[in-house]
């Protein structure tokens, strides 16, 4: 299936069924992290203002149904990647790491000097997977200004401060 699969941009009739695709790929990150609790999926008009901006991509089977996705918004001359989810059965096959190679190759057509997100710093498939793409941990002083709005946003509604990290891909 991995390599099988074709990387698209998303359409509007699909955004129902990334919110499944999130939530099927939440179960994975619960295990690893050992929390209880409901997936938090992205707002619907998240998606939409990524799919309206060109940065919704899918990654479909053979039978043209999404199995992962990658949502991302042009923040502050960067391709800030907000979201990627694979689904469980689906993991584990490279899929995300083509997701992330259509971000790269789309910041690159846009000109852009750099990826950025926010992670889990201890997940494998979270901030070790994300290094082994060329991401680096900004020292503090060094993280944009809007990236560490971003941290601060996610410990406001809880998120653990020891465990999230701002990464940026510079290209």
């Amino acid at each position: 299936m991995g390599s099988a699969c074709i990387i698209r941009p998303a359409r509007l009739d699909e955004l129902p069924r990334l919110t499944e695709v999130e939530i099927d790929a939440f179960a994975t990150l619960a295990e690893a992290l050992g929390v209880v609790g409901e997936a938090h999926t992205l707002p619907l008009d998240v998606l939409r203002g990524s799919l309206d901006a060109g940065l919704l991509l899918v990654a479909v089977d053979d039978g043209d149904r999404p199995v992962g996705f990658l949502a991302a918004e042009e923040i502050e001359g960067t391709l800030y990647v907000i979201e990627l989810d694979v689904c469980r059965e689906t993991q584990r096959k490279g899929i995300g790491r083509r997701l992330m190679g259509a971000a790269v190759e789309i910041a690159e057509a846009r000109r852009l000097p750099a990826l950025t997100l926010t992670t889990d710093r201890y997940v494998p498939f979270n901030a070790p997977f994300y290094a082994s793409l060329g991401f680096t941990l900004p020292k503090v002083e060094a993280v944009p200004q809007f990236l560490q709005k971003k941290l601060d946003h996610e410990l406001a509604v809880g998120m653990d401060p020891e465990r999230r990290v701002a990464m940026i891909l510079a290209l």
